[in-house]
């Protein structure tokens, strides 16, 4: 189920808002946290009816290991079992996400002919299963106490909101919350608010420029206007289609009484790579950087050799946790390839506002091979933008596009500056607050008119 439908704004979200609400539930903490479990699985089953199965087995795999490791605190057993959770999880998602590739390549390695299994991919799996993960983890380093009642795990992992496309939520971040949160009319409000933002975001923004991006990156020899338009649609259009997600997620569960961690922080004003990674799907890197890079030494190591090799593990799992894609893990090393030298030389430290145009400049780049299906034909996209193998410098095609989507490329480019944040408080409060809510349900009212419509709708980060 998408949260931009019709059937979830209309039909699911207030059944669960009204199932969840009622005093008699309300009151009784094991009775909501059951009635939004049994929600979540629901929504789940929606669009995976059969993997709902899988994500079942993880979590009580999981409640186990989180229970076992409890029972040996304090001594080596403690520490073999969270390393057998890690396994388990992993040879999970490497089973679903990556054997199917795996055995291509090495049958194209080895000219073999090991029979390919084609495993259609669980929505989500790499979000709940870094969420399983986390909660062993977790319960290991003491960051929160391991859940007696499988149910509350399975809220933990399974928690509709956030299930699917992040942002990835740490146990420790609402370990208190699953038995101690306190609803309040303040964070339902804000809750509504931000998941109307988030809407409007997917439906106005993304869905509409994802139309371009689609039509450029589907050219044979795109112009280098047309390609450079292409970029730079398909780097707005997964900004607001991810951001927006999370927006909701993030919203909705704060309608709930969950609060989540910030996801995005206005990446594309970012100064350096190294800063755009700081504000850039925030959950996943902080997940990496406190489940990998920090356990193999993170910065503090004695030879610069072992901080190469840590960063490049880093970002090569960075890039293959995408998708099971050479362009992916390419994608990775790209970025560990700029990350390295900024952290070696610090130069991203001494050239100002140029350090902007330098990071965005291979961030489009990086978006290019992100999107594309092999690294053969990003080459052949990034050449066309630079004039290499372009069909001419610029076309009417592109000119047409530039015409009928400009508003949504005005209004997406702005919407990637803080400028909320700075008009803010120099209107007066009560002011701020009225306008701002009367153009949201009137962007709100016209988003749901696009979902009516049935435009584009797929959310990006579904299929990772």
């Amino acid at each position: 189920m998408v949260f931009s439908t019709t059937t979830f704004l209309f039909v699911f979200l207030p059944a669960v808002l009204l199932a969840y609400y009622i005093p008699f539930v309300r009151k009784r903490r094991a009775l909501s946290n059951f009635v939004l479990t049994a929600a979540s699985i629901l929504f789940y089953a929606w669009g995976e009816p059969v993997y709902v199965l899988i994500m079942l087995g993880s979590i009580l795999a999981n409640w186990a290991f989180g229970l076992l490791v409890k029972k040996h605190n304090g001594n080596k057993k403690a520490k073999i079992i969270t390393a057998v959770s890690a396994v388990f999880n992993i040879s999970i998602l490497f089973v679903f996400k990556y054997l199917t590739f795996t055995l291509k390549n090495l049958n194209l390695l080895f000219n073999s002919d090991m029979k390919v299994l084609e495993i259609t991919l669980p929505i989500g799996i790499s979000f709940f299963t870094f969420q399983a993960m986390s909660y062993v983890v977790d319960v290991y380093r003491g960051k929160g106490s391991a859940q007696k009642n499988p149910l509350n795990v399975a809220l933990y992992i399974s928690f509709f909101p956030q299930l699917i496309a992040g942002p990835i939520v740490r146990y420790e971040t609402v370990a208190k919350e699953i038995m101690e949160r306190r609803e309040n009319f303040d964070d339902f409000s804000e809750g509504a608010y931000r998941f109307a933002v988030g809407l409007c975001k997917k439906v106005l923004l993304a869905n509409n420029l994802a139309s371009v991006a689609d039509l450029a990156f589907s050219q044979d020899k795109p112009s280098v206007v047309m390609a450079w338009v292409g970029a730079i649609a398909y780097t707005l259009q997964i900004y607001f289609d991810f951001s927006g997600y999370s927006e909701m997620a993030i919203g909705l569960g704060r309608m709930f009484g969950f609060h989540f961690l910030e996801n995005f922080n206005y990446p594309y004003i970012t100064k350096s790579i190294t800063d755009f990674w700081r504000r850039w799907h925030m959950s996943l890197g902080t997940w990496f950087r406190d489940y990998v890079y920090i356990p193999l030494g993170g910065s503090r190591v004695d030879t610069k050799t072992r901080l190469v090799f840590n960063l490049f593990v880093t970002w090569a799992l960075t890039g293959i946790w995408h998708g099971a894609n050479w362009t992916f893990l390419a994608w990775g090393l790209l970025y560990f390839v700029l990350l390295t030298i900024e952290k070696l030389t610090g130069f991203h430290e001494k050239i100002g506002w140029f350090g902007h145009i330098y990071a965005m400049l291979f961030v489009i780049l990086g978006w290019v091979l992100f999107r594309s299906e092999t690294i053969t034909s990003a080459l052949q996209y990034m050449g066309a933008m630079f004039g290499i193998g372009a069909g001419g410098f610029s076309d009417g095609l592109a000119l047409t596009y530039i015409n009928y989507n400009k508003f949504y490329f005005i209004f997406g480019i702005l919407a990637c500056f803080p400028i909320q944040k700075i008009i803010k408080p120099k209107i007066n409060k009560k002011l701020y607050s009225i306008l701002s809510v009367i153009v949201l349900c009137l962007l709100t009212v016209i988003s749901i008119s696009f979902m009516v419509k049935g435009s584009y709708n797929p959310f990006i980060y579904f299929n990772f």
